[in-house]
């Protein structure tokens, strides 16, 4: 089955969580954690996300580069600004269980 879910003025961890929810197939009748799913969910409107003026400023994603000392910090409100997709990707991401399942969960995710 395929979804079609409008981000227009949508929490961002609310829309995550569900968005996670369906891509495991718990909303299913025939749910099995070992198995991946089948659905398929395209997002759009993803620049109308609703972020609060706390969060946008306050949380902050970091990345290592590699060398001592070189840890890259950017806030929400910037990498929103750059690419709001890879913000709501990543927040399915963490949301999804860490195994062998998951790239192939993510792969079910489509942003417009």
């Amino acid at each position: 089955m395929e979804y079609t879910i409008d981000a227009k003025g949508k929490k961002l961890g609310r829309l995550a969580s569900q968005v996670a929810g369906i891509l495991q197939g718990k909303h299913s009748a025939s749910y099995e954690p070992r198995l991946e799913g089948t659905d398929r969910i395209v997002v759009t409107n993803i620049r109308g996300l609703a972020l609060s003026e706390r969060k946008l400023k306050g949380k902050r994603y970091h990345r290592h580069t590699g060398p001592l000392g070189h840890l890259k910090t950017r806030s929400l409100e910037d990498a929103f600004e750059k690419d709001p997709s890879w913000v709501f990707r990543h927040a399915v991401r963490l949301m999804l269980p860490k195994n062998k399942l998951l790239a192939r969960r993510m792969k079910r995710l489509a942003i417009q």
